[in-house]
């Protein structure tokens, strides 16, 4: 016996976090993002239970202190609408707080993948605010690209692990404004986050700003 779905409409929001929102845990994006979708009246569905929860997903967890200008959300919704990208955008912003911004807004098929199955990399813009000799970051990217292996050791619940994380470096480069460009596995392969390459790359003291801007994924 065949039961039809209770999500009617997928909505794919692409967003970002600027400003202070740079500081908001993913957690309390979600939940940012129920206040906005219900201040805007939208039909959003929700989860059975006692504790009902939105039928929200957020692709990929961005780290605290990062801001970002590609963070996607999947908006489950019990009632199909009328797609007005512009009208919607504008209502959604006229509720939604000082930081966050809205790119873009496409219906997706109900039965795509999750898209936080098909993220596979990122890419990262780290600006060094008090500036950096470039040829001593190249000297320091070249060490990276050329190790065979890098070794982190993590703890988690008194178990001590190592894991070589050279594997989830894809590239690194200097741009034109001496910023550093890291594309970074994220995601089921592996995740490896901006400080941690710092770390690595003896940089970790150093004052950066830190801008993601761009998800790579898998075909769906």
């Amino acid at each position: 016996m065949s039961h039809e779905s209770p999500m009617q409409q997928r909505l794919r929001i692409t967003f970002g976090k600027m400003g202070t929102l740079k500081y908001t845990s993913s957690l309390d994006v979600a939940k940012i993002w129920e206040r906005v979708l219900r201040r805007a009246d939208l039909p959003i569905l929700y989860t059975q239970g006692f504790n009902t929860r939105p039928r929200l997903q957020l692709a990929m967890p961005l780290p605290l202190g990062i801001t970002s200008e590609c963070e996607v959300l999947d908006v489950a919704m019990r009632e199909a609408i009328e797609l007005d990208e512009t009208t919607l955008i504008d209502n959604l912003l006229s509720v939604s707080p000082t930081g966050l911004t809205i790119y873009s807004i496409e219906e997706v098929s109900i039965l795509e993948s999750a898209m936080q199955s098909l993220v596979e990399s990122a890419e990262y813009r780290i600006r060094f605010e008090d500036s950096y000799e470039r040829d001593k970051l190249q000297e320091k990217i070249n060490e990276v690209l050329n190790s065979d292996r890098i070794i982190v050791e993590k703890v988690r619940k008194r178990k001590r692990s190592v894991m070589d994380i050279r594997p989830l470096i894809v590239s690194l480069h200097i741009d034109d404004n001496n910023d550093l460009i890291a594309h970074l596995s994220v995601g089921e392969r592996g995740n490896m986050r901006p400080d941690q390459l710092l770390d690595k790359m003896g940089l970790s003291n150093e004052y950066v700003s830190v801008h993601r801007y761009k998800l790579h994924t898998l075909a769906p």
